[in-house]
C-alpha cells in the first residue's frame, strides 16, 4: 500500500483545525457564565483590569519561553491596540456591566449573538456579496431581530433586566466585537497569536483600568471569585481569544462569526443548569428565530490551512 508523503502528519492537523470551531463556541459560551458566576463578588471594570493584568503576564511568560516574535512595525503595533480596545474592553466591558446591572447571561448572549447578522449586512453593503445573498442577509436580519424583540418585549418591564442600561451596555458589547472583528480582518497582518494577544489585552487595560478606579464595591476574594478568575484567565483567554483571534485569520470574517449564532443556546441551557435562569417558550421561540435567521446570513465555516 502506497502512502502519500505527509498524510499521516497532516490527518492530525485537519482534525484539529475541524475541532477548532466547536472548543470555540463552548469556551466563547462560557464567558457569559463566568460573568454570571462573579459578578456578585466583584464590580466588573475591576474583576476585567485584573484578569487583563493576568493574561498579558501569562502570555508574557509563554512569549519568553518560546521566543515568540513581535509584530515588527508601529502600524501593526497600532492596529492591534484598536481591535484590543474594540474586542476586549469594549465587549467585554459592556458585557459585564449588563449582567451585573441585572442582566440574564442568555439573554445577553442571545443580543451579542447578532453580531454575525451586522457583520453579514455590513460585508454584503460593501460589496462582498452578490445581490441574491444580500436580499437573503436582509431576510435573516429581519428574523434575527424579530427573535430578538420577541425575547426582550417579554421582559420589559419585569424587573431589571432589561434597562436602558442594560440593553445600552450589551448593544456597546455587540457593536464593540462587530466593528472589532471587520477591522481585525481588514487592517491585521497575519502574526504571532501569542504576541498580538498581549498588544491588545494592554490596550484593553488600559481603557478599563482608570475605569476601574470609580468602582467604589471592592473584590470579594473567596473561592468562588478565585475560580471564575482562573477560569477567565486560563481558559476564556489564553483559549477563547486566542481561538478567535486564529479563526478570523484563517476564515472569512462573516463564516467565523456566524458560530456566534450557537452561543445563545448553548449559554440559555448552561444558565438554566447553573443558576436556574428561567427558560419559557417565549425565550426558546426567540432564540430558534434568532438562530433562523443567522443561518439564512452566513455560510459554513470553511478554514483555510497555514
Amino acid at each position: 500500500m502506497s502512502v502519500v508523503p505527509g498524510t499521516s502528519a497532516a490527518q492530525p492537523q485537519d482534525a484539529l483545525v475541524r475541532a477548532m470551531p466547536w472548543v470555540f463556541v463552548f469556551i466563547w459560551s462560557t464567558g457569559f457564565i463566568v460573568a454570571r458566576y462573579g459578578m456578585p463578588l466583584a464590580p466588573p471594570m475591576n474583576f476585567i483590569a485584573l484578569r487583563f493584568a493576568l493574561s498579558i503576564l501569562c502570555f508574557l511568560v509563554w512569549i519568553v519561553l518560546a521566543r515568540v516574535a513581535w509584530p515588527r512595525s508601529r502600524t501593526q503595533w497600532l492596529h492591534l491596540a484598536v481591535v484590543g480596545v474594540l474586542l476586549q474592553a469594549g465587549y467585554l466591558g459592556g458585557v459585564w456591566t449588563a449582567v451585573k446591572a441585572g442582566m440574564g447571561s442568555g439573554l445577553a448572549s442571545l443580543i451579542v449573538g447578532l453580531q454575525p447578522v451586522l457583520t453579514a449586512v455590513w460585508l454584503s453593503q460593501m460589496g462582498k456579496a452578490d445581490e441574491q445573498a444580500s436580499r437573503r442577509q436582509w431576510a435573516g436580519l429581519a428574523l434575527g431581530f424579530a427573535g430578538l424583540a420577541l425575547v426582550v418585549g417579554g421582559k420589559l418591564g419585569q424587573g431589571n433586566e432589561v434597562t436602558w442600561l442594560t440593553l445600552g451596555a450589551t448593544l456597546l458589547a455587540l457593536c464593540s466585537i462587530t466593528v472589532g472583528t471587520l477591522y481585525q480582518k481588514r487592517f491585521v497582518l497575519p502574526c504571532d497569536v501569542r504576541s498580538a494577544s498581549a498588544v491588545q489585552l494592554l490596550a484593553g487595560l488600559l481603557v478599563i483600568l482608570p475605569l476601574s478606579f470609580l468602582e467604589a464595591e471592592r473584590i470579594q476574594w473567596t473561592g468562588q471569585f478565585v475560580g471564575a478568575m482562573a477560569w477567565s484567565v486560563l481558559v476564556l483567554t489564553l483559549g477563547g481569544s486566542s481561538l478567535y483571534y486564529l479563526l478570523v485569520q484563517k476564515g472569512a470574517a462573516t463564516q467565523v462569526t456566524s458560530l456566534l449564532y450557537l452561543v445563545p443556546p448553548c449559554t440559555a441551557v448552561m444558565a438554566w443548569l447553573l443558576f436556574a435562569e428561567p427558560v419559557t417558550l417565549v425565550t426558546v421561540g426567540g432564540i430558534v428565530l434568532t438562530a433562523w435567521g443567522v443561518s439564512w446570513v452566513v455560510k459554513p465555516v470553511e478554514l483555510k490551512h497555514g
